[in-house]
Parts: structure tokens; sequence; C-alpha cells
């Protein structure tokens, strides 16, 4: 069975390669905003225009996501995957020219076009060509190169010139679609198209399997799913004003609003500024961007395999809590620093705390809420609005991100850092209380257990879960097992 997977792993090894190239932009500012403080750059770029740089990167994931519906469904998964190195490499090759600040937003852009194409195209992508046991490694997979990005990035950017990073990154788009250049297309989406023949002509590649019986029972069963999809598609329309999804548009809008609205992003990106006005030296920096980066990438890997062995409420209650009460931590030093104006040699000596807090929120929010967010809504909804509820939400998501990105430093210039985390940090404990008293326990449970969840059915629940046990034990038909179900009730 391995050798049959083969081709599966490769594949996913070469599209691996653009995470890793995703990676290395999300984490790009982090070290360079730094640089651009201190004059570094051959770019004159000011706070608000660094804000406003920042303030694309939302808006650009929001019309790659768009794009990838129409190019995913109408192109190919694989033309989509190849089509977003387009926007990358022409955002590389700006960034390592530039010389005014406009072309920095329009790089920022151009960057989280492609990215918002490759998120939201690969998920779907490896779902439909991976075998459903290697599908989860698979994820990890794709996810671990994600955070290696990141950490090149944390570890070789503080140490080197800003004009050596840019460089560094430029070959990465050309580097990834050469790689992805081979890689079959997706037989759903010729099954979708009508194009048995070339389906079929995938299947063989991608299970490197010729026995025309097994290839005819795979193509039955791609086809039943597909013929499902399509029958279950629904409207945006629906979404909105079917009641049936209200709780769950209300669970997941809710968890969204809350984790963009923690400032995650936007304190990865100013950690180095953040970091100076604590205090801690400038010589100290690298070494603080050099362990943020390091905890992160080991963080990250470890959220993956902790999201399914425990609890998504207890994760998403602790991480909400820590996360808001660390950040409520750097907000009291900074009103120390600059409210109260403590002995600044005194506050110097605990310049390492706004640090050390956010190391924790990031740690946390890592594990907890940020690894969930985009779980959670996966498992709520209905499979005839999914997609266009996950959409929705990345929209809604990018209009707050946008949001987020473009007031932090109006707001910081108004007034302060310190309002500036305490307005973080009340959003995560608010989190942690919309938690407890929304969202319920999703792990273990199938959708149509999850539904009656929501319907607020817990007996109902049991009845279904006790059902599906006799069903298993006993071997009684699904049908028989729904139709108890409903006399019980």
């Amino acid at each position: 069975m391995e050798k049959s997977r083969q081709v599966q792993y490769l594949v996913t090894l070469c599209v691996s390669l653009a995470f890793v190239c995703l990676g290395m932009l999300s984490a790009w500012p982090t070290p360079v905003l730094s640089k651009f403080h201190d004059n570094e750059t051959s770019v004159d770029i000011t706070d608000n225009g660094i804000s406003w740089m920042l303030s694309m990167k939302p808006i650009g994931f929001i019309l790659g996501s768009f794009a990838t519906r129409f190019t995913s469904d109408n192109l190919g998964r694989r033309a989509t995957i190849l089509g977003s190195a387009i926007p990358i490499a022409i955002g590389m090759l700006i960034v390592a020219f530039a010389k005014n600040a406009w072309l920095l937003g329009i790089m920022t852009l151009l960057w989280s076009f492609g990215t918002g194409m490759l998120s939201t195209v690969i998920g779907i992508y490896l779902a439909e060509i991976a075998d459903t046991e290697i599908r989860g490694t698979l994820s990890l997979c794709t996810r671990f190169t994600f955070h290696l990005g990141n950490l090149l990035i944390m570890c070789i950017g503080p140490f080197v010139s800003y004009e050596t990073i840019n460089y560094l990154m430029l070959p990465l788009p050309f580097v990834y679609f050469a790689a992805c250049w081979w890689i079959p297309e997706s037989p759903y989406f010729h099954l979708k198209e009508g194009k048995v023949d070339a389906a079929r002509r995938q299947l063989v590649k991608l299970k490197c399997c010729k026995d025309e019986k097994e290839l005819d029972n795979l193509l039955s069963s791609k086809q039943a799913d597909v013929n499902k999809e399509m029958e279950r598609s629904s409207s945006t329309k629906e979404l909105f004003t079917g009641r049936q999804y209200r709780k769950a548009l209300i669970i997941s809008a809710g968890l969204k609003a809350t984790q963009i609205l923690t400032g995650s992003v936007t304190i990865k990106e100013y950690l180095g500024p953040i970091c100076r006005e604590s205090n801690i030296p400038k010589y100290h920096e690298r070494t603080v961007l050099l362990v943020f980066g390091a905890v992160t990438f080991v963080v990250g890997i470890m959220s993956t395999m902790l999201v399914d062995r425990v609890g998504r409420r207890p994760l998403l209650i602790y991480s909400y809590f820590v996360t808001g009460l660390s950040l409520v931590v750097v907000g009291a030093y900074f009103f120390l620093q600059d409210v109260i104006r403590v002995n600044h040699d005194f506050l110097a000596i605990f310049g390492f705390i706004p640090f050390l807090a956010i190391l924790i929120a990031n740690i946390v929010s890592t594990i907890g809420f940020n690894s969930l967010v985009s779980v959670i809504p996966a498992e709520i909804f209905p499979l005839n609005v999914k997609a266009v509820a996950m959409t929705s939400l990345n929209v809604f998501g990018g209009v707050l991100g946008f949001l987020v990105a473009k007031c932090y430093q109006n707001v910081k210039d108004l007034v302060g850092l310190t309002a500036v985390f305490w307005i973080f940090g009340t959003v995560g404990i608010v989190g942690g209380f919309f938690t407890y008293f929304v969202v319920p326990e999703t792990k273990g449970k199938n959708l149509r257990e999850i539904q009656l969840m929501l319907e607020g059915d817990y007996t109902a629940v049991k009845l279904n879960q006790d059902a599906v046990n006799c069903q298993v034990n006993e071997e009684v038909p699904l049908e028989e097992v729904n139709m108890n179900i409903e006399v019980k009730k």
C-alpha cells in the first residue's frame, strides 16, 4: 500500500515548497520593520506608510481566495497552484528593486493575493488526491514547512541586510513553480468537467494502479462524491437566511472576530519595535527574534498533534484566557513606563517581561485558538453550505485584519501601547467567556451529533451515539439506526 502512495507523498513534498515560501512571506515584516525604523533600507517609509503596507495583506488574501473559487473550478487545481506563483514572483521583483514606499504596498497586495490562492487551493487539492488514511499526515507536512519558512526568515532576517533578505527570497516562487509543474491534476476536477478518461489517467499516476477493476471502483466512488457535492451546493443567501445555520454562524464569526482582534499577527509583525520600546537593547533584539522564531516553529508542530488529542473547548478556553492575561501584563508594563513613569533604570531591569508575556501568548494561541478557529467551522457547518461559509468567514476575517493592521499605529500614536495591549488582552478574555458559554465540544462527534447539539438537543445526541455504537457492534443497518433515534425522540 505504501508503494502505491509514493506519488502522493512526492506531490505533497512539491506543494510543501510553496508553503516554505508562504511561511517566509508571512514572517518577512518581523525582521524588516526594525530595519525601516533604523533607516537601514533604501526605501524611505513612515509609520503610516508601514501601517498601509501591512493592511494590504488581508485585502490581498480576500481577493486571492475569491479568485481561487473561480480558477480552481474552471481552470483546475493544478493551474491555480501554478498561477499563484505569478503574483508572488512579481511581488518579489518589486521588493528587490523598489525605492518608493508605495511600491511596497503593491508588493504586499500581490504577495497576499498569491497566499490567498495557495492557502485555499492546497487544502482542496490534497483532500482530493490523498488517501483517507494519510490525509492528516500530508496536511501536517504542509503545516511543518510553513513554520519552517517562518523559522528561516526569523533566523536569517535579523542578521543580514534588507537587500540580502529580498534577494534570498527572490527565487522561491520560481522554485515551487518548477517543482509543481509535473504534479497531476485532481481527478475530482476532471470528473466535474465530465472527463472520465482524464480522471482515470490521473488516478493511475496518483495510485500507481493499473488494475482495471480497482480503477473502476475508485472512479465510481469519486463520481458519487462529485454528484453529491454538486447536488448539495447552496448559495450565500441560504447560508445567511436559513435559521438552521444561525448558531453555527454566531459561533464561527465570534471565534474569528476574537482571534483577529487579539492582534496575534500584528504583534508578531511589530515585535522588533515593541521589544525596543520595552527597553530591550538593540543588540539583544536579534536574539529575541531568533528565540521567538524557534519557539513558534516547535509550538506550531506541537499544535497539530494536540488538536485531535485534547478537546476543542479546553484548548480554546485556556488559550483565550492565558493569551488575554499575558497581553494585559504587557499593557501593565507600558502603563508603568509611559503613564506612571516609573524610574527608567529600575524598569529596565524588567524589560524582558513584555517579550516573555508575548512569547507565552504566542505559544498558547498557536496551540489553541489560532489552530482551531479554522477547524471548528469545518466541523459545524453542513456540507451543502461549508464552502460558502468558509469563504464568507475568510472575507469577514480579512476585513477585521485590515482594521487591526491599519488602526494599530494610529491607536498607538494616540493613546500609547498600554491601550493597544489592554484592548487585545480584553478581547482575549472575552473570547474565553464566549467559548465557555457558546461553543460546544465537537471532538469525537459526527456531523449529525454536532447539528443536534447546536439545536440544544443533547438527549438526541446521546441516543445517536448509543445507536451508532449499536450499529457498529451488532451490524444494524444505518436506516434502522436513524429510525430508532426518531422513535426515541
